[in-house]
């Protein structure tokens, strides 16, 4: 029986492939470490080599103990979930012998800024500012108490919280508006914002202030027919109050 020429296009890809394995076997063999996979998918000797390393964190449990006031005015404020360590650097030694290893202490404004500087990706609400805009040349702790930043300090406007509705506002028709115009805002909110809320419109005659046909507003602003215009859907259903004149 006469079998059928191979192509040399196959025999070449075929050559190819069992090269290609010959030398990831062997590759293997070599550089896979003798003891990966002994206790699990990982090197198993790595766990000896990391218990031969210089302890350099003394963790926030540690940091309580000597310094319980500041520990306990931490733990009321926002920053509670932030160890110790992140702002003031590994203090195991300083732990270990008080007296010949200090912490650091930041004094400028380059350590706050990486959680607080401007992010639109960062939640509403998230404490942001613009580091050169916000008392450039000052160190931030000259107002805010690290650990509790709410005391002696509040925010003095809105932006300081909610810095992407202020950016979009600011290039709207409504730019002009303080925010206290829409939203009813105790002043504890700045200090505890999450207990005490602002309160929200809730209809659309809030809107109609200034919108309506018959409102005493001035005349450059847009009015409409209150009823025909919206109907049962509110205002902020279809415009942004914050930027009205964005598509939705």
């Amino acid at each position: 029986m006469k079998f059928p020429k191979i192509p040399q296009q196959i025999t070449s890809l075929c050559i190819l492939f069992f090269i290609a394995i010959t030398v990831f076997i062997t590759a293997r063999k070599y550089f896979i470490p003798p003891t990966f996979g002994l206790y699990g998918h990982y090197r198993a000797a790595a766990v000896d080599e990391i218990k031969t390393k210089e302890t350099k964190y003394a963790g926030a449990e540690l940091c309580a103990d000597c310094h319980d006031e500041i520990y306990a005015l931490k733990a009321k404020s926002y920053h509670k979930n932030i160890s110790c360590e992140v702002c003031h650097g590994p203090a195991a030694k300083h732990a270990d012998d008080p007296t010949e290893s200090k912490p650091e202490i930041p004094h400028d404004r380059s350590q706050c800024v990486i959680c607080h500087d401007y992010n639109l990706a960062r939640p509403t609400g998230f404490p942001q500012i613009i580091a050169s805009q916000h008392n450039p040349g000052k160190f931030c702790t000259q107002c805010h108490q690290p650990h509790n930043p709410m005391l002696p300090h509040t925010p003095e406007n809105c932006s300081a919280c909610h810095r992407a509705i202020a950016s979009q506002k600011i290039v709207s028709h409504h730019a002009s508006l303080e925010c206290s115009t829409c939203h009813e805002t105790p002043p504890e909110h700045l200090a505890n914002p999450r207990a005490f809320e602002v309160k929200k419109p809730e209809n659309n005659d809030f809107c109609g202030q200034c919108h309506a046909r018959n409102a005493t507003s001035s005349a450059e602003i847009p009015r409409i027919d209150l009823e025909a215009h919206s109907g049962r859907y509110l205002c902020w259903d279809c415009h942004y109050p914050h930027n009205p004149e964005a598509n939705r």
